[in-house]
């Protein structure tokens, strides 16, 4: 028997881009945008406190990345809930590019026009 594995990804951010959306060939929705998450620590040896921002790249697929769409802007604070998955692709000039993305299924938005409003995909999230 195999060991079962888990792939969950939380984020509580603001977005750093409005969505960009597109259309698959066979018309499903594409939303892709960036979140960006803060920390802060003081070192154990009492120096300066000490931050950090990571910025992630967020995937919505059909209804969610519609709705993701139509209600998120650059600066809200959302929270997303999904897998982290990466990518690559080779350039028309051979170089291999490579990316990870947070693929959600779960969106709210936490500030806004629409405050506290959750959003899923209900099941319905396609592979790139």
């Amino acid at each position: 028997m195999s060991a079962r594995s888990l792939n969950k990804v939380m984020l509580i951010g603001n977005l750093t881009r409005d969505p960009n959306i597109r259309y698959t060939g066979n018309s499903t929705a594409v939303a892709s945008f960036g979140i960006a998450t803060n920390r802060s620590w003081t070192p154990a040896d009492g120096g300066d406190k000490q931050e950090r921002v990571d910025f992630h790249n967020i995937v919505a697929w059909s209804k969610l990345a519609e709705i993701c769409g139509q209600l998120l802007h650059k600066g809200d604070k959302v929270y997303v809930e999904g897998r982290i998955q990466s990518r690559d692709w080779k350039t028309e000039s051979g170089e291999v590019r490579k990316v990870t993305e947070i693929i959600i299924d779960n969106m709210m938005l936490l500030s806004g026009g629409q405050r506290g409003a959750k959003f899923d995909d209900g099941g319905a999230s396609e592979d790139s």
